[in-house]
């Protein structure tokens, strides 16, 4: 049971080793600027050349080599819609695998803690709104992204069962859709701000009087920074008894007709947007009811509008050079 004396009153201790499994990406990126922000030096990392946490012998011996602290996994393979449907058996095996090794490393080498980062998708399709933590398992899940969704749970539940089973304290954090710094702005298999971003941008470079979005526009989703996501899980590693299972969202939601507007006017585009309701919209509704991990002491601190502008300078900034001159190639 979760009671206000999880709260420690102590900070994230800098003299631990944190392994950050995933650093390259979005999340794993962010877990690293707010580790180095909140004084930690002692930061372990590994590309998938130097590991594929794929193979368990792979993943046993790196752990077992530099035996971390802290884990934290947020390395998984990632995608929208359009990914996550051709992909399944991809996508279900590769995190099937990272989850079940990254844990049973864990647990061989005495590592004390794992903070295991899944996703909304985890959740039934026509869950109750907000979505609650008990909400999961309680219905079917919603078929687009079934795979990912079904090996994040694996790996939420294995948490759970070692913790229950062997006494190690092993956590997850489920967040809502994230957004950010070190996005993934492939032009199929990205999420829906990544893929609006771009999509913008480059109606905007190219004089585009309008710009077709996927589905009807009428989906409610919620979105939150990666960094605030980071600086939640920090939180969460200050907690000595915290929640096997936490959400952790913005609380709030917005259509997608309005995020594409939101977008729209971050990147300067001001053609017209067309829906193509040929296309899937997904889950109807999608908003986390992210009471718990509030009353534990974190809330997030950066507005959708904030965030996107952010967003959309590290597109500047890494991406959009190399967006142009791919489709100068393929031109």
């Amino acid at each position: 049971m979760v009671t206000a004396d999880t709260h420690p009153g102590e900070s994230l201790s800098r003299e631990h080793t944190y392994y950050v499994a995933g650093h390259r990406g979005m999340v794993g990126s962010a877990l690293v600027r707010a580790l180095k922000g909140a004084g930690c030096e002692n930061i372990l990392t590994a590309g998938s050349s130097e590991v594929d946490l794929r193979d368990q012998s792979a993943a046993v011996q790196f752990v077992a080599d530099h035996r971390p602290d802290v884990m934290l996994i947020a390395a998984a393979k990632v995608g929208g819609i359009h990914a996550n449907s051709t992909y399944p058996a991809d996508f279900l095996y590769d995190n099937l695998m990272i989850a079940s090794n990254l844990i049973e490393a864990a647990r061989r080498n005495g590592v004390e803690r794992v903070l295991f980062l899944g996703s909304s998708c985890i959740y039934p399709k026509f869950a109750e709104q907000p979505i609650r933590e008990s909400s999961l398992l309680t219905g079917p899940l919603e078929a687009t992204n079934e795979a990912y969704a079904i090996a994040k749970i694996a790996g939420l539940k294995l948490c759970e069962f070692y913790r229950r089973q062997h006494g190690c304290l092993y956590h997850s954090a489920m967040p809502c859709n994230l957004y950010g710094p070190g996005d993934n702005y492939h032009p199929e298999n990205s999420h829906v701000i990544p893929a609006l971003i771009r999509r913008f941008h480059e109606a905007k470079m190219e004089g585009a009087e309008s710009v077709v979005m996927w589905g009807t526009g009428t989906p409610l989703r919620e979105f939150l920074f990666a960094d605030d996501l980071a600086e939640a899980c920090l939180h969460l590693l200050t907690l000595k008894d915290p929640p096997s299972l936490v959400n952790v969202g913005a609380g709030t939601d917005v259509t997608i007709q309005h995020l594409a507007g939101l977008v729209a006017e971050t990147v300067g585009y001001e053609g017209r947007i067309e829906n193509d309701s040929s296309k899937p919209d997904g889950t109807p509704r999608k908003l986390m009811d992210s009471s718990l991990i509030h009353s534990l002491g974190w809330k997030p601190s950066t507005s959708l509008e904030d965030g996107l502008k952010t967003a959309y300078q590290d597109f500047l900034t890494h991406h959009a050079d190399r967006v142009a001159s791919v489709e100068q190639a393929s031109g």
